[in-house]
């Protein structure tokens, strides 16, 4: 094949980039990454440790991120998602692929740069999420890898710094319990394209009512592990936390069921979970300091 002149060469080039970046979930792959490194923050580390931390991280959300998108190209396709650049064609196939490989790849390099123990829970988090992007993302037990995987985190975060005690326990229950929350939060928005395709995860087998229950739930749980898990009493702060984990859902439903749009209840449930999410990552932040 000719070689494009160079300003279509470097056109070509950018618009690879640019949907490379599309089709690697920035906004979770961002969010994640800015818990881990302030994690680090709180556990600890020194500055080179939160970079290694936050770039491990994000190579990591990059991995799963394009292998998802690849995986998901046709289905993408079928329902129409004009924001997907590989279902569009925006990207090749073959460089999202490539790109995947390298960044895994990445991840356990600058994992195992810490020790091998740290390593092991970086990569654990990484098989686990790459587990769910295929094939258990359409299994009863969908949840699984968020939970896994949202619970190696922190284990990685604590475990890279040198001389570090083991992760307590409620740490990394709370982070397990934050990702089955995200999980069902995540998959709200999409039920409906989803069945389409034929995704038949956990969410999907208990419905939007279910989801948003098993959502609610499962934070709720979270936010209570990460106030009374550590040793001594909780504080006001937390108990607060508590209270706006209770009270927050059942506003939401009570809005929702008073609305007359449609569609204003799966919204206004879904904006409710992921404030208490929301809570719950600050509280799982400012854990680390206890570590």
């Amino acid at each position: 094949m000719a070689r494009l002149p160079g300003n279509d060469q470097t056109s070509v080039m950018s618009w690879t980039v640019l949907g490379l970046v599309r089709a690697s979930h920035p906004e979770p792959t961002a969010a994640v990454t800015t818990v881990a490194g302030l994690l680090a923050v709180g556990v600890g580390h020194p500055p080179g440790g939160i970079a290694t931390v936050a770039l491990t991280v994000a190579a990591s959300q990059f991995a799963v991120g394009w292998t998802n998108d690849l995986l998901d190209a046709d289905r993408d396709a079928t329902v129409g998602r004009t924001d997907k650049p590989v279902a569009t064609g925006a990207v090749g196939r073959r460089p999202v692929a490539v790109a995947a490989l390298l960044a895994a790849a990445v991840t356990v390099g600058l994992a195992l740069s810490t020790n091998p123990t740290a390593a092991l829970w970086a990569t654990i988090g990484l098989a686990s999420a790459l587990l769910y992007d295929w094939p258990l993302k359409s299994t009863p037990v969908s949840v699984l890898p968020y939970a896994v995987s949202f619970g190696a985190l922190p284990a990685f975060v604590v475990l890279a710094l040198p001389g570090a005690p083991a992760p307590p326990v409620w740490l990394l229950a709370a982070a397990a319990l934050l990702g089955a929350g995200a999980h069902f939060a995540n998959v709200l928005p999409d039920l409906a394209d989803d069945a389409r395709t034929g995704v038949r995860g956990l969410p999907h087998r208990l419905g939007p009512a279910g989801s948003q229950a098993a959502a609610v739930g499962l934070l709720l749980v979270a936010t209570g592990t990460l106030v009374l898990g550590p040793p001594g009493p909780p504080s006001g702060l937390g108990l607060a936390a508590v209270a706006a984990a209770v009270v927050i859902p059942a506003l939401a439903w009570y809005a929702g069921r008073t609305a007359d749009r449609a569609g204003a209840r799966p919204a206004t449930a879904f904006r409710a979970v992921m404030l208490v999410a929301l809570i719950d990552v600050v509280l799982l932040v400012t854990s680390g300091r206890l570590v």
